[in-house]
Order: C-alpha cells, then structure tokens, then sequence
C-alpha cells in the first residue's frame, strides 16, 4: 500500500455499463485495485455509444482502462456460476442494472452477502432502489432534465439547454467513490460489508444543493447572483467574463471604457445589476463586439477582470500552462493511437508504455479470470464450449 497505489489488493468486481458505474471502478483501478469487468456476450453498451474505434469509444475506453475483462452470459447456469465464485472473493462488488435485475440472477445484495459478508456493494442507478420512479430507465439527459440543471442552463435564447457532455454520469461516478472509499475506511472496524445505493437523480441533486436552497428561498429560479457575469460575443469569438467583489464591477466598467455604467445607480451592487439585466447585459455585449477576443482578454488581463476566451479543447491542450503542469498525458489504446488522457487528480502518472492502463478488448482477460479463480484448463474449456463464457481470440 501506498499514497499512489492505496487500494493495491483490492478486489472489485464490476458488473456495471455505460459510464457512471464503470468510471467509478476506472477511478479504484487508478488507485490500485485489480478490477475483474464482467460483460454480456455482446459487450457492455458503451462500446459502441458514438464513434467506435477499434474495441472502444471514448467513452468506455476512458471509463475502463487498467481492467481485466471477461464476457460471461448469466442466463447460463455456468456463466452465473463464474460470477458467483467471483462476487465470493470481491472486496466490492458494481452493478448498474435497474433495482431488482441482479436480484433475479441472484445476484443481488443479501444474496450476494451470504457468500460474502464483508462485501461492500455498490448499486448504481437511475433514480434509486426505492421510490415510484426506481424501475424507470434513466440517462444523462434524462436527469439533467429531471433534476432542474436544464432550467437554469439557458442560453442567450433563454431556451432551457442540455449539457454537452455526460455530467450527470461523471458526477455520479464521483460520489459513489467517495461513498466507496469511505465504506471501505470505516470497514476496517466493521464486522460486515454494506449496501451502498448511488443514483444519477441523487448525485444530480448533491451537486446542485445551493441552487435548489436559491429556489426555495427565492421562490423560483434565482437571478443571476453575481451580474453582469457571462458568456459574450466578441468580433471574432467568445469571452466569458465573471465578478465574485463589488469592487470589480467597476474594474470590468473601467476596462470596457464606460465608467457610466459604473455610476448608472440601477446597477449599483450586485441585486441591482441582476434586477437589470435586461439593460445592462446588451450594453455590455455591443461594447465587447467593438473588439476581438485577443483584445479584450488582454485589456481585462490588465485591468484585473476576471475573464477568458472560450477555449476549445485544442486551445486547452496547446495552452503553455497545460502543457508545464502536464495536466494531460498520452496514452496508445489499440484502435486509437496515441490519445490525450487527462491527469485524475492525486493519482500517479501515466506511464504510455505500460499495457496495463489500456481498457481492455472484449473478454481478453477471461481465462485468465478463471485460472485465478481455480479453474483449470480443461473446465475453462468445458465453460466455453457449454456458452458459459466467450474466450477472447488470443485469450
């Protein structure tokens, strides 16, 4: 054990799909757990969300690197019975199926705890165990719609939008290792393991707690708290501009060559400015239109302003910071190439050479997976010939 490896000999077990459940486990394989992924025969569904290179999209690839994989068909008594001996010897044990999935192939729980009783078992899912809505199908999108984070995400339209990006599932990956790491602290003084229930709608509600305080306090979706703050058109791109002190409302006036509109007394603090938007925001946007995005970020640079230019994730990898602080890393992932990866906080580097950080083919582990478990050669290809399990190619 140590800072860098500190989960080095744990033994997790991840049944889960998509991203929120295997990038928890992705987050323990980093810190050194030995991750065994358990797939249906025709992968698990993230494989082929958007474009497929090779084995992976990026995103199974990015939530499954350091894995050892094995396709097992549950339906098959002896592909069940492979999972079994394995949730036997798991440390933690991931599933992401709907409540009550894992519990018809018994795998479940409590019928998990009787083989193991020290296990911790994560159930991820859409909106809980419990509850009118637990065996609804939820998505990223669905909860970001569900959870409020659309009605305050509008843009210049002032049309509700959606997220570019799987937040929900990142976020929910987030808390269910923290929950798991803790569970597994406080384990050392317990008898017997736990249940843990992460959902996305939760996770969703956790990561927006002041927002909806604002709601209630305020009796709808609150102003802005801290106007004229902003995404804005330039003449040739976008800035973002922001204040957190009163103070500097008046360096972005100065800057912006209106020491009015610092004195205008409708936008005297920060509840005035949010009242006024609707003056103040169109002001502010036809001035930063007199100017390019280089000019302005130079100009607020210099005046103090909090701003900058909306980046792409080309101008964010080429950035000179970036590249001093080695925020990301390169990586080979057969199909793929070398691709950047971007550095976890607090785990070890990257090392590009080493196989054991790529995400694994389709069952490319799996007979290696049973000789660890006990199996010898000649039931490993009794399980294979009966359907129980599918051996990679060069497995």
């Amino acid at each position: 054990m140590s800072y860098e490896k500190p989960f080095s000999g744990l033994k997790v077990l991840d049944l889960s799909q998509g991203y929120a459940g295997p990038y928890c486990a992705e987050l323990l394989a980093q810190y050194g757990a030995d991750i065994t992924k358990v797939e249906p025969p025709e992968g698990d569904w993230a494989r082929g969300l958007g474009q497929v290179y090779g084995d992976h999209s990026t995103i199974s690839m990015t939530a499954n690197r350091g894995k050892k994989s094995i396709v097992l068909d549950l339906k098959n008594p002896g592909g069940l019975s492979i999972a079994q001996d394995l949730a036997a010897e798991c440390d933690v044990f991931i599933e992401g199926f709907r409540p009550g999935v894992c519990g018809r192939f018994g795998l479940g729980y409590e019928d998990v705890r009787k083989l193991n009783p020290g296990v911790i078992y994560l159930s991820v899912s859409g909106y809980g165990q419990d509850g009118p809505y637990a065996s609804e199908p939820a998505t990223d999108t669905v909860v970001q719609a569900f959870s409020g984070l659309m009605s305050i995400n509008r843009g210049n339209d002032e049309m509700p939008h959606r997220l570019n990006h799987f937040i929900i599932d990142c976020v929910t990956a987030l808390y269910a290792y923290q929950a798991l790491s803790t569970a597994l602290y406080a384990r050392r003084d317990e008898p017997e393991g736990r249940l843990i229930d992460c959902s996305l709608m939760q996770a969703a509600a956790a990561l927006q707690t002041s927002k909806i305080a604002d709601f209630h306090l305020e009796g709808g979706i609150s102003a802005s708290n801290n106007a004229p703050a902003g995404c804005y058109n330039t003449q040739d791109g976008f800035i973002a501009v922001t204040l957190v002190k009163e103070e500097q409302y008046k360096q972005l006036c100065l800057a912006l060559g209106q020491p009015a509109l610092a004195d205008d007394p409708r936008y005297r603090d920060f509840a005035g400015r949010a009242q006024h938007m609707d003056s103040l925001g169109p002001s502010v946007q036809e001035i930063l239109l007199q100017h390019t995005t280089a000019e302005w970020s130079a100009r607020f640079k210099e005046a103090g302003v909090l701003a900058h230019a909306v980046a792409d994730y080309g101008d964010w990898m080429a950035d000179p910071h970036v590249v001093a602080t080695k925020a990301f890393q390169t990586m080979t992932q057969p199909g793929m190439g070398m691709i950047p990866l971007a550095q976890i906080p607090g785990t070890a580097p990257i090392d590009p050479d080493d196989p054991g950080q790529q995400a694994p083919t389709l069952g490319q582990h799996g007979r290696r997976v049973l000789a660890e478990l006990g199996y010898d050669e000649g039931k490993i290809d009794q399980l294979a010939a009966a359907g129980a399990v599918r051996l990679a190619p060069e497995d």
